[in-house]
């Protein structure tokens, strides 16, 4: 299989390196990850970001390997960015608000474990954050008539195996099939100020 990781195609930045110093990095999963890597790349502050493979339980997998449903990897977004100029707060956001996080093990037409929604977090702060917005965006849907509860897991980041050389920007790419299997909820998140953690509040509140 050909994994020839690079430059990122539109941001013309390294996909397969450490991040800077001083940079973070954030891992989402939403379905077929070619839509919502175009979604993080398109974000201000946003160094890189890549496509691949996390949560499974095999080391290195392929496509046909995520694609068969055996492996139970989830295709994942990662996204490295710059502190001073986003933050967490403001890619979970974008994660929630791009996908309907309460479909289970499928997005759209997309049906399949490798399609759930998931939010890999890469520190206790992270952790901390991610189930706190989880929480106050089941209340946001609940304020646009849906009722169903969120499936989306919040873990630890394992492994990120990047994908195929040709998943990396897909959409970017002459000739792409613009496909994206979404269904956004239309739901949008609340205010930081309404449910961070007291402890993060400051932090946060300042910087946005």
């Amino acid at each position: 299989m050909s994994k020839t990781p690079g430059v990122h195609y539109v941001l013309k930045t390294p996909y397969d390196k450490p991040a800077p110093e001083g940079f973070e990095t954030a891992y989402f999963a939403t379905g077929c990850f070619w839509g919502p890597e175009k979604k993080f790349w398109d974000q201000p502050g946003v160094h890189t970001t890549a496509v691949g493979y996390q949560g499974g339980t095999v080391d290195n997998p392929s496509y046909d390997n995520i694609c068969s449903g055996k492996s139970g990897h989830s295709e994942s977004v990662k996204v490295v960015f710059d502190p001073k100029e986003t933050n967490y707060v403001n890619l979970l956001k974008v994660f929630w608000e791009c996908h309907d996080p309460t479909q289970g093990n499928r997005q759209g037409n997309d049906v399949g474990s490798q399609y759930r929604s998931e939010i890999f977090t890469t520190s206790d702060e992270q952790q901390t954050l991610a189930e706190a917005s989880k929480q106050a965006y089941q209340k946001a849907l609940q304020l646009v008539g849906r009722t169903n509860p969120i499936t989306t897991k919040v873990t630890p980041a394992p492994t990120f195996w990047l994908a195929e050389e040709y998943h990396q920007q897909y959409l970017s790419k002459p000739g792409s099939r613009q496909y994206c299997s979404a269904q956004p909820t239309g739901a949008r998140m609340p205010d930081p100020s309404q449910w961070l953690p007291k402890e993060l509040l400051a932090k946060y509140t300042a910087a946005l």
